[in-house]
């Protein structure tokens, strides 16, 4: 009997903020890995995440919202969408129903690759009716002739199954690139900061949430629990008079909607100790943004 080739391959997903990469990923992969608000440039790494059988190894990537660069931290966000498509073997472009962005940022990435593209057409659960997805889908594959298209929605996975035969077409005989046990990429303290970051995005509004940062100085893990200490960097003092909020509250809501999530994802019990400090002008500043982990 002829054993099936193994196939391994980088998948990227890429497209404009908050059009549903993030919720897609971890739909593709079966673990929030991802972190998801409602606020666009969310997500600020490229995450990693595994899907193992003993037939192949699909490495999907999600990835920062293309953008036009405003601060040094954006540039180092698009340097990582940048990565991402210079080694994939397939790239997922995701757009939505609804954008109404420049699509120059977007063309002219996926213009730096020469692998196929998959379209996806997410949000189809939002649609009026069937003729405002049909344009929708018309209109970007004139612009971008992709090797298929398919339209989901990743929030209520319609059609999301359907993907992975899609993937597996394209993807290379390969043996796999990771242990067959791996699930990303990243450390857990990465995922500490992520889910703090992402507590931070939910409880504060306007400019504060992009304005922060986090940075886990100590991860210490017992038999039965796990001891974090995080930083929540800022850039202005108003800032951490905000992030703390009146006689501790707001911090305190943060840490403890992070502590639960990480429980979750840990499957053990967390003490988690956060402290709030002025950085002033992180976002700009280069070296900084290299210390904290945005020149991988």
């Amino acid at each position: 009997m002829t054993k099936t080739p193994h196939k391994a391959g980088f998948v990227s997903i890429v497209g404009k903020p908050n059009v549903g990469k993030s919720t897609l990923m971890n739909v593709l992969v079966g673990e929030s890995l991802s972190i998801i608000t409602s606020k666009a440039q969310t997500t600020r790494h490229r995450i990693q995440g595994i899907i193992n059988t003993d037939d192949y190894q699909i490495v999907y990537s999600d990835t920062p919202g293309i953008m036009k660069p405003v601060y040094e931290l954006h540039k180092s966000m698009m340097r990582f969408v940048s990565t991402s498509l210079e080694d994939a073997d397939l790239v997922i472009f995701v757009a939505d129903l609804f954008e109404k962005y420049d699509e120059e940022d977007v063309i002219k990435k996926l213009g730096k690759t020469d692998v196929p593209v998959i379209f996806l057409l997410n949000k189809i659960d939002l649609a009026k009716d069937e003729q405002q997805v049909m344009d929708k889908l018309a209109e970007w594959e004139s612009k971008i002739s992709p090797a298929e298209t398919m339209v989901i929605s990743a929030l209520e996975e319609i059609n999301t199954q359907g993907l992975l035969d899609l993937v597996l077409k394209y993807i290379p005989e390969h043996p796999a690139y990771f242990d067959k046990d791996s699930l990303t990429d990243k450390p857990e303290r990465f995922f500490v900061s992520e889910m703090i970051r992402e507590q931070i995005f939910k409880t504060y509004k306007k400019e504060v949430p992009y304005s922060c940062e986090v940075l886990v100085r100590e991860f210490k893990e017992d038999p039965k629990i796990i001891r974090i200490m995080a930083d929540i960097l800022v850039e202005r003092d108003s800032q951490k008079g905000i992030i703390i909020g009146h006689q501790g509250k707001q911090l305190k809501k943060v840490g403890t909607s992070a502590r639960y999530a990480m429980e979750k994802f840990f499957g053990k019990q967390v003490f988690l100790e956060t402290y709030v400090k002025v950085e002033k002008d992180w976002r700009r500043k280069e070296q900084k943004l290299k210390n904290l982990g945005y020149n991988q």
